[in-house]
């Protein structure tokens, strides 16, 4: 299974365990971010948004804060002196892992988990 995901102002096809470099998110490494603009679901059957994929959401981990490769942008006009300028520039950048694409949502994995906690305390306090 495959998404299209929205963030940064750009899109990114996503699979389970893709690492992505996208724009700076307000996370720490280890952390788990969700992404709610899914564009797009495939795999058995495709599902297309319009705009986005209702419920649909795509958990990733964050794994560094890092910074992108020096850019260059440099301007020289011809025939004039001293008229040039060289300006650098670093992108701030996120490093993430996605885990998993939940094409119905957030909510009921989150129930789903809640029932399996619930499952192995009670399991737990029945063997003590």
């Amino acid at each position: 299974m495959f998404a299209v995901l929205k963030t940064g102002g750009k899109q990114y096809k996503v699979a389970g365990g893709d690492v992505l470099r996208i724009e700076k998110l307000a996370a720490e490494a280890g952390d788990t971010v969700e992404f709610d603009q899914v564009l797009m679901l495939g795999g058995d059957d495709l599902v297309v948004g319009s705009p986005r994929v209702e419920g649909a959401v795509v958990r990733a981990e964050v794994l560094e804060q890092t910074r992108g490769e020096k850019v260059i942008s440099f301007k020289k006009r011809r025939r004039t002196h001293s008229s040039q300028r060289r300006r650098g520039h670093r992108q701030y950048l996120t490093v993430v892992r996605v885990t998993e694409i939940l094409p119905n949502g957030a909510a009921k994995a989150a129930a789903a988990e809640a029932q399996t906690e619930t499952k192995t305390e009670a399991t737990a306090e029945a063997e003590a």
